[in-house]
């Protein structure tokens, strides 16, 4: 079975032989080793490049731990590639695992990380560069510091809904009802049967992303790291913060844990790509709040797996998938807020705040959406609607349903679109 990646693969083709190294990053087991060493090395294979031409390197292997040294990587691949007239290609393998090394002609200067080796690697004319990696901190915020514009990011996802459904396929409704369960972590699609599926994702957490971040980051607490995970996956696209999760480990007996300490591992679940932030921002006043903010999985197989699958509430199940696709399309997402006049118990006129679930952002251009799994009543389609209104502008506006199937557009121009249709519409925004 081949998953077609094919926006990853036109970003990958773009940026060939573009003079800066290539970073494929996102969390482990989303695809990126498959995207780079099959299907885009299938691509250049079936565009005259010779096999030979590709060097690839695992640093996670046995058969190549040596190159985690980053001068025998960058002596190693001098030697295929240096004073030949033929262009070559170096895939490297979970570049986050390279070691440091002394600097043999200073032995108290800086030390020779996997950032010397791979400008040094860039600067052949003849050579392509290609590495993945699963660390956000040390593949993405540190790569501009590092490279200075020497470098072209290329972020991996689990499977959107339309990746997912183009290997499934059949009715659209009961593939998405799967893709709620079980998320779009590639191997999913391999697993014989339910209780295989389940298992793989558990043991992500087990085997890999929490020792991973252990070992990674020296977690003196894992107990206090995996509540923290246990509570950002029960409470996905609820506002929250660092202080509000320390006084629900403090309720639960969990004592000595500040509010810095439980940032700094919140950081640590963003680095390995586990949950991204969404900032709530003032619409009308143009500026973001400092807390609270709302965190989203990954992945929503993963997630439900985590929780031990029980935690079904579709609602929140729906906006995480929503707020994924949008950052898949490469938006820039953010929690809207707006200001409605309303009179309190006293009489008083107050300013009560509004959510728009998502402000959404590419260049110039501004969409504001609104997840409903049903909208039954005149109340709820009023408490739905009503914060479109108090915007005060218009930019496009859409309500994304899982209640009704074609699309329309009502009296107000805002736009009805069933879940499976927005989720297959790349098009739309």
């Amino acid at each position: 079975m081949e998953i077609k990646r094919d926006s990853y693969l036109q970003q990958l083709i773009s940026y060939r032989f573009d003079g800066l190294v290539k970073i494929i990053t996102g969390i482990r087991r989303c695809g990126k080793s498959y995207l780079l060493k099959n299907i885009y090395r299938d691509y250049l294979l079936h565009n005259g490049v010779k096999g030979e031409q590709i060097i690839t390197i695992g640093l996670d292997l046995a058969k190549d731990i040596k190159f985690r040294n980053p001068l025998l990587l960058s002596s190693y691949v001098r030697e295929k590639v240096e004073g030949s007239k033929e262009e070559f290609y170096i895939f490297v393998d979970e570049i986050q695992m390279s070691d440091e090394v002394a600097n043999p002609y200073n032995e108290y200067g800086k030390k020779i990380t996997f950032y010397d080796a791979l400008n040094d690697l860039r600067s052949l004319s003849n050579l392509d560069v290609y590495v993945t990696g699963s660390n956000s901190k040390m593949l993405s915020s540190d790569i501009l510091t590092e490279f200075r514009g020497r470098s072209d990011e290329i972020r991996v996802h689990p499977l959107s809904f339309a990746e997912y459904y183009s290997i499934v396929g059949g009715d659209k409704n009961e593939a998405f009802d799967d893709y709620a369960f079980y998320g779009g972590m590639p191997l999913v699609l391999s697993r014989p049967n339910d209780a295989a599926k389940m298992n793989y994702l558990k043991s992500l957490f087990t085997e890999v992303y929490i020792k991973d971040i252990v070992e990674r980051k020296k977690i003196e607490r894992q107990d206090v790291l995996e509540q923290i995970l246990d509570l950002l996956c029960s409470s996905i696209g609820s506002l929250t913060n660092p202080t509000k999760i320390a006084d629900t480990l403090k309720s639960k007996h969990t004592a000595g844990v500040s509010a810095n300490t439980i940032r700094a591992y919140i950081g640590h679940l963003e680095d390995a790509f586990l949950f991204s932030e969404s900032k709530r921002y003032d619409v009308k006043g143009k500026s973001y709040f400092d807390s609270p903010n709302k965190y989203y999985s990954e992945d929503i197989g993963l997630r439900n797996a985590r929780i031990g699958f029980r935690q079904q509430e579709m609602t929140h199940i729906m906006e995480n998938i929503i707020y994924n696709e949008l950052i898949n399309r490469q938006f820039s997402v953010d929690v809207g807020v707006v200001y409605a006049r309303t009179v309190n118990q006293n009489g008083n006129s107050v300013r009560t705040p509004r959510e728009i679930d998502f402000v959404v952002t590419s260049g110039g251009k501004k969409t504001y959406i609104q997840s409903a799994y049903a909208m039954p009543t005149e109340e709820k389609m009023e408490a739905e609607l009503h914060p479109f209104a108090l915007t005060g502008d218009s930019f496009p506006k859409i309500v994304v349903r899982k209640d009704i199937g074609k699309r329309w557009y009502d009296e107000n121009g805002i736009l009805n679109i069933g879940l499976t249709d927005f989720l297959l519409d790349k098009e739309l925004i």
